[in-house]
């Protein structure tokens, strides 16, 4: 998975792929529509997430997630090399939801990119040592995809239970 040079080598499998990825950023997103910076950084529910913290959280799996298809352990090291965890899910003084919309929508757009690329989805990477992982496990370009759209759906349910106790809106129905 190494050798990207710029080849697009999307297949049906990738498009399709790629069209749920969107689908589920989607839902991520338009659950933050209309909301202020104050609204978005509010606690609603007994959980510490909030909405901006979400996107930025989804912001930074995105770029480890996809450094890993590409580079394997080390790529997602490096991708996350100065992330500050805790306070990836939460909005910090300064920093807005239009801003971390943005650094959102530049990060899937950067990962769909490698995504498109990837020239065979069954080529795997041994992944990084940590509790949550099975050991010697590896994971190829496939299943990193469909982990991002795991771990985005998920945070879309999150964030819609946050929206719904913040004004009552909902992202469906």
């Amino acid at each position: 998975m190494t050798n990207l040079a710029g080849t697009t080598h999307q297949t049906q499998e990738h498009a399709e792929l790629l069209e749920t990825l969107n689908q589920h950023r989607y839902f991520l997103r338009f659950t933050c529509r209309d909301l202020t910076d104050e609204q978005a950084a509010m606690r609603t529910t007994a959980s510490a997430l909030t909405l901006g913290g979400l996107i930025k959280h989804v912001t930074a799996v995105e770029r480890g997630w996809s450094n890993f298809a590409v580079h394997g352990a080390a790529g997602m090291q490096d991708a996350n090399a100065n992330v500050d965890w805790p306070a990836a899910f939460e909005m910090q003084p300064g920093e807005t939801l239009s801003g971390l919309l943005e650094a959102y929508a530049e990060q899937a757009r950067q990962t769909d990119e490698i995504i498109a690329r990837l020239p065979d989805l069954n080529a795997s990477h041994p992944l990084p040592p940590a509790p949550w992982f099975k050991p010697g496990a590896s994971w190829s370009g496939r299943r990193v995809i469909v982990h991002l759209i795991a771990e985005i759906s998920q945070h879309a349910g999150h964030a819609d239970i946050i929206r719904e106790s913040l004004d009552g809106q909902k992202t469906m129905g």
